[in-house]
Parts: C-alpha cells; structure tokens; sequence
C-alpha cells in the first residue's frame, strides 16, 4: 500500500500495543515502523531493473525480518526512551513490521512474507491506493490521538479504526469473488475458451473490476463495474512472445517472465522491442491500446548484455486514466 496508509496502520498498531503506557509515542514509533519495510525501494538506485523488482517487497516483507529486527530497534529505542521495557517495545516493531506485509499481500503485487520462499502472497483484492480503506482509518487515528493516555475513549477510537479498516479488506475478497463470477459467466456466455483468469480491482476504488483471460495465443483484458447493464467486452492482446527470439534464453528475461507471473506480452513498437508486465493494466480504456502502466525496453549493453529498461509515463496519462476510470466505473 501506499507510505501514508502504512504509516497510519503502523501508528494504529502502535497505539494497541503499547499506547496506555507511552503515550502518543507509541504511534510515533508505530508509524515509523510502519515505513521502514518499504526502504527496499532504494535498491533501484543501486542495481539493474529486474534485480531491483525481485528484491521489492522480499525479504523487508517477511516474518523473518519482523522477528529478527523487532528486538534490534526495541534496544535501540530503550538506549534513550525513559520507559525502558524492552519487551514492550519488540512487540510494538514486530506487529507494525508484521502488519505491513499483511496488508501488502492484499494488493496485486503481494509480498514475500515466507521468505526465504520463493512465493509471493497476492489476495489481488485492493489497490495501493484506496481512499475507503484510508481515510476512515485515519479519521479515527486523530480522533484517538487527541484523547488522554489512559482515556477509554482513546481505546475505542483507535479499536473502531482498525476494526473498520480490517473489515473493509475482508469485504474486497467478498466483492473480488462476485467480480470474478461475472468475468467466468461472461466468458461462458460468449463461449470464449480459456487456460487461467486474474481479477483485480481498478485504481482507487473496489467498484470497477479488470482481468487478465489467457488463451493459447493471445490474453483478453476486460473491465466489469457493479453499475454495468450491458456485457463485458473482451479486447484481444496477441502474445507474441517468439518476438523475444534468442533473448528468451538469456537469464535476465527468463528472470522477468517469473516476475510477470507470465502474464507478459512483447511488441515491437518504434523499433524498440517492448516487454509489458499485464498484472497491473494499461494508461488508457481505449481500445487497442498499448500504453501498459509496467511497460520495459529490452536492450543489450556495450557488454552485450540483456537488460530491461522501464518506459517513462507522464502526467497527462494519469490524469487521463483517471478521467477514463471516472467514466467507466459509472458502467457500460
């Protein structure tokens, strides 16, 4: 999920453990812990593109590192914080460590959270960026921050948050299920055979639902809102994965196609050879179109070497996706 909702999930978790007996400090510490599973971001800046996509949401997002470094930052803390509780602390940074990933595995990239493992949990049921999960959350946590330390006010308020926030996840899998029910219907209506289906939720809201369909040589990608009162519509994406040629031999995109899940198609577009990452949608609802939001160059180097560079996107194609969504959730 996004910085700000880990943060606030942090906070709020902070609180619960350690709130009646430090303060406002506990959120503090909570909404710090919050962030730092995230800082494996910073891997881009020191190695290649798809090595970078490997290590994000890795190890950081595991239980191993929660159990490893909750006690570490618990005794970095006690060196100058007055309440000494070492205890106390390590269950503060475990459960916001712990939480992170936890909500992070709602999302369509997952984490590993059983690291070592190479598994990556993904439920693919909200966005990283949900103002209905956020901002009731946050709501309560203000409410809660400005009540005594040892107020049953504060309890409760920061309690109904996390409850709210948590019930609000476990409605996106109930309406995931009802979304992916319609594509399958929709499929069978139109008898359009089939290998595999992912279903995801749009941008910004759990209203407006897209898939992936994999068929022998092509994948259709679809979009189905609660508000639709005609069928779904099927655009067509040929593979074309023997555009790769040679290359799909080559570590580095043998690499990439595990990344993808193999949900990946190539193009050969301005006579750059395009990799593009299906699991997370296109820029634009037009049809046809190939501007995918995870979309990578395949270049070899001075060295000969193959690597993946990613294709920058601009302000105009948010601000169109978003006008696009706006239209499109309202339904067909």
């Amino acid at each position: 999920m996004d910085s700000l909702t880990q943060i606030i999930l942090g906070a709020a978790v902070g609180e619960a453990v350690l709130g009646k007996k430090v303060g406002n400090k506990a959120m503090l510490y909570g909404a710090i812990a919050g962030t730092i599973p995230d800082l494996d971001v910073f891997s881009s800046h020191f190695t290649d593109t798809v090595t970078a996509l490997e290590i994000h949401r890795g190890f950081t997002h595991s239980i191993v590192f929660s159990v490893i470094f909750a006690p570490i930052f618990a005794w970095i803390v006690t060196r100058y914080e007055s309440y000494k509780d070492i205890k106390g602390w390590s269950w503060l940074f475990f459960w916001a460590f712990f939480t992170h990933p936890l909500l992070d595995a709602f999302t369509t990239w997952g984490t590993q959270l059983f690291w070592p493992l190479d598994t990556r949990l993904a439920f693919k049921s909200i966005f990283v960026i949900d103002p209905l999960y956020t901002l009731p959350f946050l709501v309560f946590l203000i409410l809660t921050m400005f009540q005594k330390r040892t107020s049953r006010k504060r309890r409760i308020y920061n309690n109904i948050g996390l409850i709210v926030s948590s019930s609000y996840l476990a409605l996106t899998l109930v309406l995931k299920s009802v979304a992916f029910t319609k594509f399958k219907s929709a499929l069978e209506d139109q008898q359009i055979a089939y290998k595999q289906i992912d279903v995801r939720p749009s941008p910004l809201n759990t209203i407006l639902w897209s898939a992936n369909i994999e068929t022998d040589d092509a994948y259709l990608l679809a979009y189905y809102s609660f508000f639709d009162s005609q069928p779904i519509a099927f655009q067509t994406y040929k593979k074309n994965h023997e555009l790769l040629g040679d290359l799909v031999n080559t570590e580095k995109v043998q690499r990439m196609i595990n990344i993808s899940k193999g949900w990946y198609t190539i193009i050969n577009k301005d006579d750059k050879l395009l990799f593009n990452d299906l699991r997370f949608g296109l820029l634009s609802m037009d049809a046809g179109a190939q501007n995918f939001v995870f979309q990578y160059e395949v270049v070899r180097n001075d060295h000969g070497e193959v690597c993946f560079v990613e294709q920058e996107k601009s302000p105009r194609d948010g601000k169109k996706l978003m006008g696009d969504l706006w239209t499109r959730i309202k339904g067909n």
